[in-house]
């Protein structure tokens, strides 16, 4: 019987320390985060350059530099997509990437 017993603390013991310590589970998940993050604002930055270069093209031939019922599927896309916090974020972009 103290057989069956040493064995199944060793295994309890083995497991336990196979498995990473909360702090470096967090560490991980915040550098995925960083790294999603640096790429987001990548993103935005490119969508920013290409928003310009519509708004610019617009201008150059006559029109309007921004384009109400786009912003509205925009905002509209965004809201299905995340709920209202996403509606939020893409006033965000579009403003963003209304240039100045």
């Amino acid at each position: 019987m103290s057989a069956t017993t040493s064995t199944t603390r060793t295994s309890t013991t083995t497991s336990a320390q196979s498995d990473p310590a909360p702090e470096a589970v967090i560490d991980a998940e915040r550098a995925r985060i960083d790294a999603l993050d640096a790429r987001i604002v990548a993103l935005v930055r490119d969508r920013m350059e290409v928003s310009e270069n519509i708004q610019r093209v617009r201008i150059d031939s006559g029109g309007r530099r921004v384009h109400l019922a786009r912003e509205m599927q925009i905002l509209d896309h965004y809201s299905t997509e995340l709920g209202g916090p996403g509606r939020e974020l893409a006033r965000t972009l579009l403003r963003l990437c209304r240039g100045h």
